[in-house]
């Protein structure tokens, strides 16, 4: 497929059950998301923005519709080639960061390149490299109950991105964070974003998050209302 985006979603529905009825979260859903956008869907609690987030993930499947992730038409897939796309395409980062306690900050962001099996001096590399991105190489050694909630998040974010994904999916990635770290976090992705051409999306009702997002998708009740792009002349002088 000679085409640029990086998702591709058409007529999108999902319904859970609800008693004997059920709750239709998404509402037939329209979107493509360019290769290196920095986008976010925004919307109150309950809007559908973490189901659409964990559906173009692959951790959902829709009920209606169809989409493509990384140029694989999910709806065709079954959990391992799910698992499969999430391992090698997708970096994840969650609001409640999800670090493993009994492990270092090293070793944290070194799992997702053993899953990948790669060899252990590419491992390390790799992992130093995502570390200084996020400015935390001195605490490579450190456990997660001894870092900061923003360190923790850097970490997660590290992790996110250790294998160069294609696409980076962050739920409310500031939830747990004052504003100087919110600040410090999306300021890291940003330059990521920028260095890397690496997609983001975005669920977040956060004002913090809406300011670095180059393109906000509206989400009121299971449907994308609006959508704005946003330019940001005033990041590219901080860098």
């Amino acid at each position: 497929m000679a085409h640029h985006h990086i998702v591709e979603i058409r007529g999108l529905v999902k319904r859970f059950p609800m008693g004997g009825n059920h709750f239709t979260a998404l509402k037939g859903i329209d979107l493509d998301i360019e290769i290196g956008e920095f986008t976010g869907l925004v919307g109150p609690s309950g809007s559908g923005k973490t189901t659409l987030l964990n559906i173009i993930g692959g951790l959902d499947a829709p009920s209606e519709g169809t989409l493509t992730v990384l140029d694989m038409a999910l709806a065709e897939k079954n959990h391992k080639e799910l698992a499969a796309l999430r391992r090698h395409g997708i970096g994840f980062i969650f609001q409640t960061f999800n670090l493993l306690p009994v492990y270092s900050a090293y070793e944290n962001v070194e799992l997702p390149l053993l899953l990948l099996g790669l060899p252990a001096d590419k491992r390390k590399a790799a992992v130093m490299h995502a570390l200084e991105r996020v400015g935390l190489t001195d605490k490579a050694q450190s456990r997660p109950a001894q870092l900061s909630g923003g360190e923790s998040q850097r970490v997660a974010i590290a992790r996110a991105i250790v294998k160069e994904p294609r696409l980076v999916l962050a739920d409310e990635p500031t939830a747990n964070l004052d504003a100087a770290n919110s600040h410090n976090v999306m300021g890291i992705l940003a330059r990521l974003n920028r260095e890397l051409s690496t997609s983001f999306i975005f669920a977040t009702h956060d004002e913090k998050v809406m300011g670095y997002l180059t393109r906000v998708l509206h989400l009121v009740d299971g449907t994308i209302q609006r959508e704005e792009l946003v330019e940001h002349p005033q990041f590219l002088e901080k860098v």
